[in-house]
């Protein structure tokens, strides 16, 4: 790839890490949005499920 800024070479194991970082992240965003729509006895997540969680996630941090 060039662009206006240089070529970059990405290698594999940094593509690997980035790729698990974001699907520990997503799991976990998920299973906490999931217990939020548990908690509001419904079975189906919302995305104010997801909100609520992204919220959470912020504040404990």
């Amino acid at each position: 790839m060039h662009d206006s800024m240089g070529d970059y070479w990405i290698q594999a194991s940094v593509i690997a890490a980035l790729q698990e970082a974001t699907e520990v992240y997503l799991v976990h965003l998920f299973e906490d949005t999931n217990l939020v729509a548990i908690y509001a006895n419904r079975v189906t997540i919302m995305p104010k499920d997801m909100q609520l969680a992204r919220r959470l996630h912020r504040e404990t941090k």
